[in-house]
């Protein structure tokens, strides 16, 4: 219940009534300050009249006064700028490292606040806000889609970039295993990435112009060469487990990898992994996915062509393109400092259509209108860091849930 202390403080979702503290003095809360998530006070620079007075520095929020010494702050000097300690429950006074005795002021979260929160984080149904959505403000509703849109791209952004640290600075290879990873398509993506890790793109790159040969490096490093049984013939498949050991040899490869370590289980034939490793080799020979041509296409229909390989549909490729390329984009322009190639990811998620799921027709019966990849991407990024968290704090669809409730009152 702290953080909803916090929350009605930093939102000033204040009672209907005059704050006293403790010893009488009438609070008029001007600004309530910066919401500090680091060590030190909980809000910075807060503006404040005590009596008429203005003060300016920092608050603290706790549920009772005594959590204060709880924490140490009565002996740690960064609370000496404290200039008022807000308390769910006055439970005794409170001392700064200095020997002053702070101003405190019981905050009594309003009823209907509090009544919200709490069938916020009990209801079972989603989204848990459905019935205020179609009354938000159409701006409000883009405003927040767009930060959340910006934050999925960071955080998948950081994941390409982490990818081409771990290969010392070489975003093609990170490019490689991205790639491969969304070939995954969330069952295996695990597995692909390691697998496409385990790759040595360098030596690969010398047998590149024979399909043959990639195939059999790439099926015999995750260990699959038997699994295509179910097309190709036996002969074939002899002749994979022949050239692998070739190619093993001359590159002195360590250990493969297991069937085991791939899923089989509720995945469609066409999406077996022995399946997806034959399009990336195709992709790989044919030369058409290196980041340098990623880079230079133009438009989705460019991309699309520069993904399309035997056993890909228009709508795997996009999701190649969302899963893939956009953050690709996005990591490659912040690490470079190219906000254009930042921007132009961003443009192919407003090219693409919404992604087709159960979530997203959730959202879309509440009002909601879910029409680019842009919107889904966004509303993947509010499920998955927001309502499958129950951070309703932390989401402004969440405040003005709280806020409308507040009014009602």
């Amino acid at each position: 219940m702290e953080r909803l202390l916090h929350y009605v403080w930093k939102h000033k979702m204040l009672p209907l009534k005059v704050l006293t503290t403790s010893d009488g003095q009438e609070i008029e809360v001007i600004d309530p300050g910066l919401h500090n998530h680091d060590q030190g006070p909980d809000f910075f620079n807060a503006k404040i009249r005590l009596n008429g007075t203005l003060w300016a520095g920092n608050v603290e929020v706790h549920l009772r006064s005594s959590d204060w010494y709880k924490h140490g702050h009565d002996s740690d000097p960064a609370y000496n700028s404290v200039i008022l300690h807000v308390v769910g429950e006055i439970d005794g006074e409170v001392l700064t490292a200095e020997g002053k005795t702070l101003p405190q002021v019981q905050l009594d979260i309003p009823q209907k606040i509090r009544q919200s929160y709490e069938e916020l984080c009990r209801t079972e149904d989603y989204p848990r806000c459905h019935r205020i959505i179609s009354s938000i403000p159409t701006m409000k509703v883009h405003q927040w889609m767009d930060a959340l849109l910006v934050e999925r791209l960071k955080e998948r952004s950081e994941l390409v970039a982490e990818r081409a640290t771990r290969t010392c600075g070489d975003w093609e290879r990170a490019t490689f295993v991205t790639l491969s990873r969304s070939f995954g398509f969330g069952l295996n993506g695990d597995a692909f990435e390691r697998w496409a890790m385990r790759i040595p793109l360098q030596a690969a790159g010398k047998h590149r112009d024979d399909l043959f040969q990639i195939e059999s490096l790439f099926l015999g490093i995750a260990g699959l060469i038997d699994e295509t049984q179910a097309v190709k013939s036996s002969q074939e498949v002899e002749r994979l487990h022949q050239e692998f050991a070739y190619l093993k040899h001359k590159f002195s490869l360590g250990e493969t990898m297991q069937r085991s370590d791939w899923r089989f289980l509720r995945t469609r034939p066409q999406n077996f992994p022995f399946m997806r490793i034959l399009q990336i080799a195709e992709l790989y020979h044919k030369d058409k996915a290196q980041m340098s041509k990623l880079l230079e296409a133009k438009d989705v229909k460019e991309l699309q062509q520069c993904l399309e390989v035997k056993g890909t549909t228009a709508a795997s490729r996009r999701l190649l393109i969302i899963n893939t390329v956009v953050p690709l984009l996005f990591a490659y322009g912040r690490h470079t400092g190219n906000e254009d190639i930042c921007m132009r990811a961003v443009r192919l998620l407003e090219e693409l259509p919404a992604e087709n799921n159960f979530i997203l027709r959730q959202w879309q019966a509440c009002g909601l209108k879910v029409s680019t990849a842009a919107d889904s991407q966004a509303l993947i990024q509010l499920k998955r860091q927001y309502c499958d968290r129950i951070d309703c704090l932390r989401c402004r669809f969440g405040y003005e849930y709280l806020k409308g409730n507040q009014m009602k009152s």
